[in-house]
């Protein structure tokens, strides 16, 4: 087994690194304390075509596979989870176009979806659909050349500044699940907005809750197969995102800790010379490597067309449990300054803390991780 980037992983890798460190690291607490949404950091990744770094080169994208996804977003999570949570929804948006869409409409959206000039936001999860989305009520009904939809989508991420909402919508009766559930791009404009919620973290990226009535789509805006949106959402693994947003944020806590106890003192030597910091520090360490080879063989595995079911949820559970007890260390390390704004660290436990939600919460992926490893044991 290699544990190695090749040198095409490395200089991705570096190249967005080094934009971290130059274009969000300097702005981020001041982002997160306005709740300032990104834009100017959006628009320099779009020029980078780092927001299209999975789509094909022939509509404008990087053509790199999820383990560069995986590195690129553990880069910006590092600098401000909210940017990287964007990209990596917007991503996921566009893929499905990609792999579902007809030609007109991968040529009509895929190619400024890979510069940002049009942004995509998920459009799922519903107030009574959390953990399971087949509970969904929002429908979609055929009236000639178009469908009628009515419904509301919540946690639609990047919504306020979206311009299409991949929305999921029921089109079949309930005995047909999940066979049942079509997906469709439909204008922001076409929604109403009815709650933007103030959170604990992710605050310069808000994810409203958001409405339909009466709303007209084309036929020529539904994406896949009728009745198979559900289904095909799972063949995509873009969600990998989530997991590498935790590695991320773990390792930024990591970092920020050594670099505070080894300069700071107390009783006549720098605090990471206590034995009972220094182990601390170590596990933080292993932690974020523990969460990084997870989720970049989840990633690699998914890239090589292989099932990942067991490796994406051990992954999400372990990478996001990673940031919130790294962030939290952090903050016992730095001590009575780790609970202010002056440092990051505390900023890292508030974003960190929605990783062990996004994207399902832990608890369901430990359910299906379990479920794997005993379907594994009885082949």
């Amino acid at each position: 087994m290699r544990f190695d980037l090749t040198e095409d992983q490395r200089a991705l890798r570096d190249e967005v690194r080094e934009f971290t460190k130059e274009e969000i690291e300097p702005k981020s607490r001041e982002l997160d304390r306005e709740e300032e949404y990104p834009s100017t950091i959006f628009d320099k990744l779009g020029e980078h075509r780092l927001t299209g770094v999975t789509l094909p080169e022939e509509y404008g994208g990087r053509g790199e596979g999820l383990v560069e996804l995986a590195l690129m977003i553990e880069e910006l999570s590092a600098g401000l989870m909210s940017v990287a949570s964007t990209i990596g929804l917007h991503l996921g948006v566009a893929t499905v176009v990609e792999h579902f869409g007809t030609e007109a409409q991968r040529e009509d959206f895929l190619p400024e979806m890979a510069s940002f000039d049009t942004v995509g936001a998920l459009g799922l999860s519903e107030a009574n659909a959390g953990s399971n989305k087949l509970e969904m009520e929002t429908t979609a009904e055929r009236d000639g050349n178009e469908w009628v939809l009515n419904g509301h989508k919540q946690w639609v991420t990047n919504f306020l500044d979206a311009d299409y909402v991949l929305t999921y919508a029921k089109t079949g009766p309930e005995e047909d699940a999940p066979h049942n559930i079509s997906a469709f791009l439909v204008p922001t404009d076409d929604f109403e907005v009815e709650t933007v919620w103030e959170t604990l973290g992710a605050n310069s990226v808000k994810s409203p809750r958001v409405s339909l009535s009466n709303v007209r789509v084309p036929d020529n805006r539904l994406i896949g197969e009728e009745g198979e949106g559900y289904v095909q959402r799972g063949e995509i693994h873009t969600g990998v995102n989530v997991p590498a947003r935790g590695v991320g944020i773990a390792r930024a806590a990591l970092e920020d800790t050594v670099a505070y106890t080894s300069t700071r003192e107390q009783y006549d030597q720098h605090i990471s010379d206590f034995q009972g910091v220094s182990w601390e520090v170590g596990r933080m360490a292993e932690r974020v490597d523990t969460a990084r080879l997870l989720t970049l063989r989840a990633a690699d595995r998914a890239d090589r067309g292989y099932d990942v079911t067991r490796e994406f949820s051990m992954a999400k559970i372990n990478a996001t449990q990673a940031a919130v007890d790294n962030a939290n260390d952090a903050i016992q390390l730095h001590g009575g300054i780790g609970y202010t704004t002056e440092y990051h660290v505390e900023r890292y436990l508030r974003d960190a803390k929605l990783l062990t939600i996004a994207g399902g919460p832990n608890e369901g992926h430990k359910n299906t991780l379990a479920e794997a490893v005993f379907e594994r044991h009885d082949d």
